[in-house]
């Protein structure tokens, strides 16, 4: 049985709290009006994020959230995602790892998504 990694999601608005870990921002933008001191990060994976063409069709509708994340899961697949992907399992592995999106709705995010992934 694999092990299972604590994996959290967060906003990167929020203050480092305890047990938060690595604290990794996975949107492609940075958020607006957060400076880089603020938002107390460990690390920036942009290159995890959705495309912006499957971002766009998302556009945060909860009805097409489900949808979103078939789609988001087969990106994950691709190269570059890939390799990031591998990156933050191994993170995971030796710690806990906080996945941070600016987004209002995080509970139907790639960030949600991205811990369901790294937590199998």
């Amino acid at each position: 049985m694999a092990a299972k990694h604590e994996v959290k999601v967060g906003r990167p608005y929020d203050s480092r709290r305890y047990g938060d870990g690595l604290r990794v921002l996975v949107d492609r933008l940075w958020p607006r009006g957060l400076s880089k001191e603020a938002a107390d990060l460990d690390e920036w994976c942009k290159q995890i994020s959705p495309s912006t063409q499957l971002r766009t069709w998302y556009g945060h509708d909860p009805e097409r959230f489900a949808e979103f994340g078939r789609r988001y899961r087969t990106e994950l697949e691709e190269p570059e995602r890939a390799a990031a992907l591998v990156h933050l399992r191994a993170l995971a592995e030796r710690r806990v790892l906080t996945l941070l999106t600016a987004s209002k709705a995080v509970d139907i995010s790639e960030a949600v998504v991205l811990a369901e992934v790294l937590r199998t």
